[in-house]
């Protein structure tokens, strides 16, 4: 029997032997998907080719490794309930009247998320703050990291909801266990005490342990006027949340009255 003969019997199994039931179904138990499908189409390729039984097993694997990654990244978009899906190469650098490029390209190498280092994205309306957070958030995805997008408000509300039924810890571990949290619009509408007690705790909790990104449109020193006009909470919020910061200053006007202004 000739090698390529003996490779074409041993790598391309007819569907009628009596093996060929029993292999599928271990690749489907051992949930391999792409070793399932491909796995007789590729043995005629290795035939053809004359690979090694290794090379074969090796570009199967590959293969599985690839799905299992994909998978993986398209799980963490959807955990992190991104309102739409936005990308750098999608922002208007020529917008804005100041903004730091270089700043902002560097942010996506993601060094900031193995640092446990917060981003805080400070701009009027319109001018791409949402955008450029959003971004981040789904260049971290496509690394496979967890990501959750919200906004101040709703974790408000959320743990509001949650302190009423007796299970705000729980609640409180949803903002808390992410690698990132995206947190959308603080200072847009007033937050009360509760609401500020409960984004204080959060924050402290991922002190160190977990990468922050807020957009607002208050600079630091308005901050006291959010949380309740409380300026001892405040001010032991922006410790933690600047001890390890990058902040992203935006000018200009807004994006969204561009054709009014062009008019």
């Amino acid at each position: 029997m000739t090698v390529m003969k003996e490779l074409t019997m041993r790598n391309h199994p007819d569907p009628a032997h009596p093996d060929a039931d029993a292999l599928c179904s271990h690749l489907s138990t051992l949930k391999l998907p792409f070793m399932l499908e491909n796995h007789q189409t590729m043995a005629t390729t290795a035939a053809e080719k004359q690979w090694s039984h290794l090379d074969y097993l090796s570009e199967l694997l590959s293969g599985e490794v690839a799905g299992l990654e994909d998978r993986r990244v398209q799980r963490c978009i959807a955990q992190a309930r991104f309102p739409v899906i936005k990308t750098l190469d999608q922002f208007d650098w020529n917008w804005p009247t100041k903004i730091n490029r270089l700043l902002i390209q560097n942010l996506f190498h993601l060094d900031f998320i193995k640092q446990h280092a917060n981003v805080v994205f400070i701009s009027g309306t319109g001018l791409g703050k949402s955008h450029l957070m959003t971004a981040l958030g789904h260049a971290a995805c496509l690394r496979a990291h967890s990501v959750l997008f919200t906004g101040a408000i709703e974790i408000v509300n959320t743990l509001a909801d949650a302190h009423a039924a007796g299970s705000i810890k729980r609640a409180l571990n949803l903002y808390i266990r992410p690698q990132v949290l995206c947190i959308d619009e603080l200072g847009y509408l007033p937050i009360d005490k509760f609401g500020a007690d409960c984004l204080f705790q959060i924050i402290s909790h991922r002190y160190e342990r977990g990468a922050t990104l807020i957009t607002t449109n208050r600079v630091y020193k308005q901050w006291a006027s959010i949380f309740n006009n409380d300026s001892v909470l405040t001010s032991a919020l922006l410790d933690r949340l600047l001890h390890h910061a990058e902040t992203v200053r935006i000018d200009g006007k807004s994006y969204r009255s561009k054709d009014q202004v062009e008019i």
